[in-house]
């Protein structure tokens, strides 16, 4: 009896080793490069996590950049993923074109995510897009189909830019495009608070207003919008999908958006976290990141 519990107690104490190594060399490998979209935008990528294992390609929402994803970049469950973020066109790191062209044609934001792919010769990777992501999502789908894919995630994200999936926030969206330096902040300020039912720290709210101020002012003024073609790619999707909304969303319509998602495919998924809002992925980030690991080990190709 004591050799048996010797021994038990032994493999979970390697398991454990192994999974700390895993994770140690994943965050000692982690790197960054920039790849150069079809208009010549580059963008700024980050890889993390195990190289050999199921990828991921986290894409972040509007005022964000690859910060956002810091509690699953950093999460011991996810180590065992090939984590891809990047930041999107006219945020972060990446180009901030001048214009409404670079911004309001949706095609361009799904080339940005088939080169982030491509270039990082993700193999069938699973996408997870917030907010805005989901849009990239939805474009991506409209114009590259599922067939380089394992799966995708919408989180709170955006399906179609439509009325009856968007909570209407016309002054805080005027306030985001104003010319005046202290309206424009304090707008970005107001919308970073409605991504939330629990309001962040401190010091992840002032990351959120530094992603902000970094962020194109044309592209917040384009994207409003974007081009959406949602029908186009999910209507023929066959590679599972899920959404996962905070049921306390203050700027996505969950059920409006829901209702418009099953409507192009009944098969999609659904996880509602009642205590969430828009960001559940940081407001309840340990279930967030255990549903994720579920979903991606369902799906994911080796």
């Amino acid at each position: 009896m004591l050799y048996k519990t010797l021994r038990h107690a032994l493999a979970a104490f390697a398991a454990t080793v192994a999974t700390l190594a895993v994770s140690s060399t994943a965050i000692a490998d982690t790197k960054n490069y920039t790849v150069t979209a079809p208009d010549g935008v580059a963008l700024a990528v980050q890889e993390s996590g195990n190289p050999h294992g199921p990828a991921v390609v986290l894409i972040h929402g509007l005022l964000g950049s690859r910060l956002n994803w810091d509690a699953q970049v950093n999460s011991a469950e996810l180590q065992r993923y090939r984590i891809i973020t990047y930041d999107l066109r006219g945020h972060g790191l990446s180009g901030k074109p001048v214009g409404a062209e670079a911004y309001r044609n949706g095609r361009h934001w799904a080339d940005d995510l088939a080169t982030v792919i491509a270039s990082s010769h993700a193999n069938r990777p699973v996408l997870v897009g917030w907010s805005l992501g989901g849009a990239v999502i939805s474009n991506y789908l409209a114009a590259f189909g599922d067939n380089q894919i394992a799966g995708a995630v919408y989180v709170d994200g955006v399906i179609e830019l439509k009325a009856d999936q968007i909570v209407a926030r016309p002054q805080v969206y005027r306030d985001m495009t104003s010319a005046d330096l202290k309206t424009h902040l304090d707008g970005e300020r107001t919308f970073l608070s409605l991504c939330f039912h629990t309001q962040p720290d401190s010091s992840t709210t002032e990351r959120l207003l530094a992603n902000a101020a970094m962020a194109s002012w044309d592209m917040q003024s384009a994207v409003q919008s974007m081009t959406v073609p949602a029908a186009e790619g999910l209507s023929k999707i066959k590679v599972p999908v899920l959404l996962l909304y905070g049921e306390q969303d203050a700027l996505v319509n969950t059920r409006g958006a829901i209702a418009r998602a099953k409507a192009l495919d009944p098969h999609i998924q659904t996880k509602l976290y009642a205590n969430s809002g828009h960001a559940p992925f940081m407001e309840e980030a340990d279930r967030f990141n255990h549903d994720l690991a579920a979903f991606i080990d369902s799906v994911a190709t080796h």
